[in-house]
């Protein structure tokens, strides 16, 4: 492990979902501002090899790399808050590691050795974390390390990470805390128990926190930060209160101000080499913040009761509304409900529908009627992947006339499999890590909606999927209207489809959502919300 690389690492206390993610994304960017070399890593502490095989309702969205690694939807976070692009060394689970040592003590290794947490599991979690900074090149690596202290799933991270600030020295790592302060009600007080709690638990396993960001909905009074630093033994200084933003993109901002990246570079004994420059950020935040007439949005899914299945489309909507100088309202409409009469008088009101991946045949119906009232009623439409698809499905059942359309997906029986499993597909018996996954090259046709959203030849975009359109029906449709707007570049996959007399009704089998930023929206989300702001009336 290199010494000249330095380590930022991130625990979370007293509850998950605490905000450490997007911490270490938006200290990122300030350290990026600073002219600094940045990657970011996550570990995942449970036994799924990753999650790509999680159900959404327990892990939110898998997050798709250009490699192909499917990953935590932290990874999300860090490409559009620091604007970079991660490979699969930026995520790995103790799936991963607990697979690779079982493999080793298979293949012969350990020479016969007991196998055990400390050293070998231990040696490689250090070994993968090595690997961040021996591919990038990055001069600082920020470690967010998942789930809570105290957690038995995460023992051998933290242990792993206490030998290697042993190893490296520790002028070269340091310890972020993100806790929670719970509000009572009944006596009107943040509560600093639990976070003096959970410093004790990390520090029993020898780790003491360089700093603690203490989260609240409420504001911190400064009595609470001066206890926070006599209880934990931490400098009052990088006791950094962080009440929740309004606008997520504001954290970095409010680290600035906070002089996060400023105390962090000077114990590290780091040198910037430019002065952060936010002009551009802080725009992006006022924008945001300024009011806005609003476009409605139905988001037609299977899993909208947890909004963090969708992390990266809702961005991705709200990057194309500031683009268009727009708020989006998102109608979070069940595709289930749909097929039973309920909610379709909201879809019949919106200025757009969107309908998003997934897999199973559950809420397919819904799903296919969300589109033919997109098509017959003319409201404007984006399908990204399965949305694509059932795109597809509805124009053959009712403008071709064949009832019995289908993906194979759903139906093997299905006379006209529309979407059928792609070749290289049919011989894969393993679910986890088997799709077409990461960065592939679409060649756009002139004279198209999508060649006009992009205005480039060729783009590269990011997949996750097993079906495609089946090429066998492609004349049919092309002749009763639809236009295969993006081709791979041997011409064999249908990879954007759209309806040549609709406003704008396109489907990519790709997923525009994961290459969206803040401040360089996608051109097929900008194209959507355009088409919306004009069905709405604004100019």
């Amino acid at each position: 492990m290199s010494t000249s690389t330095k380590y930022i690492i991130f625990t979370g206390g007293v509850v998950s979902s605490v905000g450490k993610g997007v911490t270490a994304a938006a200290l990122g960017r300030t350290l990026k501002e600073r002219g600094f070399r940045v990657a970011v890593q996550k570990l995942d502490p449970y036994i799924n090899v990753d999650p790509g095989t999680m159900s959404p309702y327990q892990h939110g969205e898998v997050y798709v790399l250009d490699d192909g690694a499917e990953t935590d939807l932290d990874l999300g976070h860090y490409e559009r808050f620091i604007d970079i692009r991660l490979t699969r060394v930026s995520n790995f689970t103790s799936g991963q590691v607990y697979a690779e040592v079982i493999q080793k003590e298979r293949h012969g290794d350990y020479l016969g050795g007991t196998i055990q947490v400390i050293p070998h599991v231990t040696n490689e979690i250090k070994r993968r974390i090595g690997l961040v900074a021996k591919s990038t090149g990055a001069e600082i690596v920020l470690v967010e390390v998942g789930g809570t202290v105290g957690d038995i799933e995460s023992q051998p991270f933290l242990e792993a990470l206490r030998q290697l600030r042993n190893e490296i020295g520790r002028e070269n790592i340091f310890f972020v805390h993100v806790t929670w302060l719970p509000y009572i009600g009944a006596t009107g007080e943040l509560k600093t128990k639990p976070t003096q709690h959970s410093v004790a638990a990390l520090r029993s396993i020898g780790i003491s926190p360089n700093m603690i960001i203490a989260r609240s909905d409420y504001p911190i009074p400064g009595d609470l930060v001066e206890k926070i630093a006599l209880f934990c033994d931490v400098d009052k200084h990088a006791v950094v209160p962080m009440v929740t933003a309004p606008v997520l993109y504001e954290v970095p901002l409010l680290l600035e101000k906070a002089g996060v990246a400023d105390y962090i570079v000077d114990k590290l004994g780091l040198r910037p080499t430019q002065k952060p420059d936010w002009k551009d950020w802080e725009k992006l935040v006022a924008e945001v913040q300024k009011p806005k007439p609003k476009v409605k949005i139905g988001l037609v899914g299977k899993y909208v009761e947890l909004q963090d299945a969708y992390m990266s489309v809702r961005e991705a909507l709200k990057h194309a509304a500031l683009a268009n100088g727009v708020e989006t309202e998102i109608a979070w409409i069940h595709s289930a409900d749909l097929e039973k009469g309920k909610g379709l008088e909201i879809l019949e009101e919106v200025d757009g529908i969107l309908v998003p991946g997934g897999f199973g045949s559950r809420g397919i119906e819904g799903k296919i009627l969300a589109a033919r009232l997109a098509r017959e009623k003319k409201i404007p439409y984006l399908g990204l992947c399965l949305g694509m698809q059932v795109m597809c499905i509805e124009f053959a059942r009712h403008v071709l006339g064949h009832e019995d359309a289908n993906s194979s997906e759903f139906d093997r029986a299905s006379s006209y499999p529309v979407i059928d499993l792609m070749l290289d597909q049919r011989a894969v018996t393993d679910m986890g890590g088997t799709m077409r996954l990461g960065l592939y090259p679409c060649v756009l046709q002139k004279g198209t909606k999508a060649a006009a959203a992009y205005g480039v030849d060729q783009v590269n975009e990011r997949h996750r999927h097993r079906f495609e359109f089946n090429n066998k029906y492609r004349e049919e449709f092309e002749q009763a209207g639809m236009v295969f707007s993006g081709l791979s570049p041997d011409g064999n996959l249908v990879e954007i489809a759209e309806i040549g007399d609709h406003p704008y009704m396109l489907g990519s089998q790709f997923h525009p959502e994961f290459l969206s930023r803040p401040n360089r929206a996608h051109p097929l989300f900008i194209g959507l919300i355009k088409a919306a702001k004009e069905k709405a009336g604004y100019k």
